[in-house]
């Protein structure tokens, strides 16, 4: 049996494990029944790993998770979640699990939290600077559109007020515009390795003249299980206000997340920009925002013009004096919107005035006045899709935005049973073309504990969401953003056939 027909064997085996059926026969003429593809089919995912960074250096932290997986048909009855402390490594390098708080070789790790069934949020809590990264899987009806929000308070300090990230899923590469490295700044990348190898990774800074020199980011270890929370200002001399952020993977994968903490204006966490892109939609800007600051960067060696528009309640307006902005190539460039929003609810909307060129942008907006100003970030992301999901919500605080650039859309927005108690509810709601809609959204009836949002479109065009909690303390108007990508919950299978003829030619 010569080579070409082994690697012809050896490729039907490992197509027919993953599609139950494999077609490796050449093409008919175009035309033929034959020839017609068929469609494939949108089914569940069957595993999915989130990564929830270290929450807080702050010994007066407290930090609530909340994990939420959607009802998904065609998920069958089996599978579990769950969410673990990530390993540390003791001082002879071995690593060591956590548990009841103390680590210890060879201990096995209690879960931190474990959803006991779908359309139903569990949640769990932590205090203080000690609360490690966590690492999670689910497999079965708890994989499709698995969401965990990890929500912190602070009351005092370097980054008081509210920070919240979505957990997110392993990766090899992220783009971060919006850090810093200026004096009243601390931010942290933070790195979480959820495999058993070690991974290898490369942090690259671009400010305003474009690439920081620094050979401290290269080639940085992440021990497997673990994560590496790494000051942006060890890595450069250079200080500068407006940088972007660049995770390169080399080898291996992992989750990423930007915590960045003002001394006076507090902070929160920055999540990666969507990828490159020549058009972009950063949603959900609070309509009370008094400052609101627009960063961007290119990885091309091409500069790119962009124009700037506001999606409003009444539609597409381009902000005085700020029309369009130039990005050049590889630097980082910064432009202040002021109070853009003028009391409404709005949505930036980034395209191409000409050439489309690749770009990653976030916004930094604060809410507040003087000493009681606080500060959260909206990256730019992707559609909704097929469903979004929004892990925590509490019956006051939560404000949901939707925003539909292009076409006028209608999309159905569930609120889940509570975490200890509380009746589903749903309700459809149209988002104009153009506009953004902030909505109050709909609460379980009688709700106790905290609920997820589920936010599927119906009709239209593509729509772009974010949600926002706030919470007022000791008059700081604290607050943090979430944006609500497609939860990826469903993966696109192909049919296929079963045809070993080729075997023979």
């Amino acid at each position: 049996m010569n080579r070409t027909t082994l690697s012809l064997i050896a490729g039907a085996t490992a197509l027919a494990a993953v599609t139950g059926y494999a077609a490796l026969s050449a093409p008919d003429a175009p035309g033929t029944a034959a020839a017609t593809a068929k469609a494939a089919a949108q089914l569940p995912v069957e595993r999915t790993s989130l990564l929830c960074p270290a929450p807080s250096l702050s010994d007066i932290a407290e930090t609530s998770y909340t994990s939420f997986t959607p009802v998904t048909k065609g998920t069958g009855s089996g599978g579990k979640a769950e969410l673990q402390a990530a390993a540390e490594e003791s001082a002879d390098g071995s690593q060591a699990g956590k548990d009841d708080g103390k680590s210890g070789k060879g201990k096995t790790q209690k879960p931190v939290l474990t959803p006991r069934e779908p359309g139903k949020p569990v949640t769990g809590d932590s205090s203080g600077a000690e609360a490690s990264a966590l690492v999670g899987t689910a497999d079965g009806r708890f994989a499709p559109g698995w969401t965990v929000q990890e929500t912190t308070e602070v009351a005092a300090g370097t980054g008081r007020g509210l920070q919240g990230v979505n957990c997110t899923a392993p990766d090899t590469n992220f783009w971060f515009p919006g850090a810093s490295t200026a004096a009243d700044r601390t931010d942290y990348v933070h790195l979480t390795n959820p495999d058993d190898s070690a991974a290898v990774v490369d942090v690259e800074l671009y400010g305003k003249d474009g690439a920081l020199q620094s050979t401290v980011g290269e080639g940085i270890t992440v021990q497997p299980h673990s994560s590496e929370p790494i000051l942006l200002s060890t890595l450069t001399d250079e200080r500068q206000t407006d940088l972007t952020v660049h995770v390169n993977v080399r080898s291996g994968r992992v989750g990423a997340a930007v915590q960045a903490l003002d001394d006076k204006i507090g902070g929160d966490w920055l999540a990666a920009s969507t990828d490159p892109s020549g058009s972009l939609v950063l949603p959900g800007i609070p309509k009370d925002a008094t400052s609101v600051r627009l960063v961007a960067f290119t990885p091309d060696d091409a500069d790119a013009d962009l124009k700037v528009r506001l999606a409003s309640p009444s539609g597409l307006i381009t902000p005085a004096g700020h029309e369009t902005v130039h990005v050049k190539g590889g630097m980082t460039t910064a432009v202040d919107l002021g109070d853009v929003t003028r009391g409404e609810a709005g949505s930036l909307v980034l395209t191409p005035t000409d050439q489309s060129v690749p770009v990653v942008a976030a916004l930094k907006v604060v809410r507040g006045k003087g000493d009681q100003q606080e500060t959260a970030f909206i990256p730019a992301t992707r559609p909704v899709g097929t469903r979004a999901t929004s892990a925590d919500n509490s019956a006051k605080g939560s404000t949901l935005s939707l925003t539909a650039p292009d076409r006028a859309a209608t999309v159905k927005v569930t609120a889940s049973a509570g975490s200890e108690g509380g009746t589903p509810v749903s309700k459809t709601y149209t988002i104009k073309a153009g506009t953004t809609q902030d909505i109050e959204p709909p609460v379980p009836g009688g709700l106790k504990g905290t609920y997820a949002l589920t936010v599927e479109p119906v009709s239209g065009g593509p729509v772009y969401g974010a949600r926002t909690l706030a919470a007022s303390e000791d008059g700081v108007p604290a607050f943090t953003v979430q944006t609500l990508p497609d939860d990826r919950g469903t993966v696109a299978v192909p049919e296929a056939d079963e045809d070993l003829s080729v075997l023979q030619k």
